[in-house]
């Protein structure tokens, strides 16, 4: 039976309403919002590349920080001592500084080391190159999002590397795999339902933290939004068309997240259901 609605609930409806409507009409009917300048701007060429490279900086700087979260993670469960303190180290102080300051160190990079080579330690270089060249501002973007995204992908990893239960090691060990064995065949594959959900999360804030590679000057979406709209003075215009794009995109990301884990839930169901 359904429960009828209390006058408090359809005032609230009736406000609620009445708020979205004026909302929609504001939006639709300032001239500020400019339209006809997101419409035209929308697929331009240069929104376009800045949105490709946005993509690319997300991707690669995920795929360095899992593969650095991981090898970070086992080091930090190491029974070697050195092992976990330099683990330690390096989430310390990569969550403990701001990644704005981060890529601002990667980019400035050529300042404390003007080339980069080979050589014999206190003696002459064998080989060097410059260090602008070895390290463009988009490989200095990459490296500020992917190290620092390494410390807080450890720790997530950590989490689901830890939420195996201990037995399952125990029976890989007496079945005689190794420890690399029994990490990559055994608790790796157990941890990632639990790895996966922050996982997407990441993903999707990195997308939106790639835009602050703009403070080093490589040419993502944000950035190339910036340099039409500085020319053009229609700000609030092309900051909807970057808005657009990303949202777009973390809607994606999102719908991509929910399927992948709705498909690790049902296989954990069915062998939970075999056992």
């Amino acid at each position: 039976m359904l429960k009828r609605k209390k006058p408090g609930q359809w005032v609230a409806m009736m406000m609620v309403g009445v708020m979205v409507l004026m909302g929609v009409y504001v939006v639709c009917t300032n001239p500020g919002f400019g339209w006809g300048t997101v419409g035209r701007y929308l697929f331009d060429i240069r929104i376009m590349s800045g949105l490709l490279t946005t993509i690319e900086l997300t991707v690669i700087a995920m795929i360095i920080g899992f593969s650095v979260g991981l090898l970070v993670a086992v080091m930090r469960m190491s029974d070697n001592t050195l092992l976990r303190g330099v683990a330690g180290a390096y989430i310390w102080f990569f969550r403990g500084t701001p990644l704005l300051v981060q890529m601002l160190f990667w980019g400035f990079a050529a300042v404390l080391f003007p080339t980069i080579g080979v050589g014999i330690p206190g003696g002459p270089m064998m080989v060097e190159w410059n260090t602008n060249d070895v390290l463009p501002l988009f490989v200095a973007g990459i490296l500020g999002l992917g190290l620092n995204e390494g410390a807080y992908m450890a720790e997530i990893v950590r989490a689901g590397l830890l939420g195996v239960p201990a037995g399952q090691t125990e029976a890989s060990h007496a079945m005689g795999f190794s420890k690399l064995e029994t990490l990559r065949y055994v608790v790796i594959p157990q941890a990632m339902k639990i790895i996966l959900p922050p996982v997407g999360n990441e993903t999707i804030s990195m997308l939106k933290t790639t835009s602050l590679v703009i403070v080093i000057g490589v040419g993502d979406l944000l950035y190339n939004t910036q340099q039409i709209y500085a020319k053009n003075l229609q700000q609030i215009p092309l900051l909807i068309v970057a808005s657009i794009w990303y949202i777009l995109l973390t809607t994606i990301l999102s719908f991509v997240q929910a399927r992948i884990e709705k498909r690790y839930s049902r296989g954990n169901a069915l062998v939970a259901g075999r056992a």
